[in-house]
């Protein structure tokens, strides 16, 4: 308890930051601690929605730069001695892109 001020809170000796025994230092930890309940409530939303639209098999990540059929051509081109730079600029897409399709 702070004496001078005959007011009870929390002072960290460690942290200038940390101090309840103003009114104003007071209010900052509790918008502090309200952030923090919302940054919480927010994650798991995002959580929640997550664990849903894997249940639904729903695709995450960037969309694939070739089509089913072209990654058929793609793998036969490749199989026939084609290079992944001449298919890359055929496909107008990465070398990346080429050896992902190819795996």
């Amino acid at each position: 308890m702070n004496s001078a001020r005959g007011r009870a809170g929390f002072v960290s000796l460690g942290k200038a930051w940390c101090d309840t025994t103003t009114d104003v230092d007071g209010l900052m930890m509790t918008i502090m601690g309200i952030a923090d309940f919302e940054h919480r409530r927010i994650r798991k939303r995002c959580e929640d929605g997550i664990t849903l639209a894997k249940a639904k098999v729903t695709k995450f990540g960037r969309p694939s730069a070739v089509d089913p059929s072209q990654r058929r051509k793609i793998a036969e081109r490749y199989a026939a001695g084609e290079t992944m730079a001449e298919l890359a600029r055929e496909y107008d897409c990465g070398e990346a892109s080429i050896r992902r399709e190819l795996r």
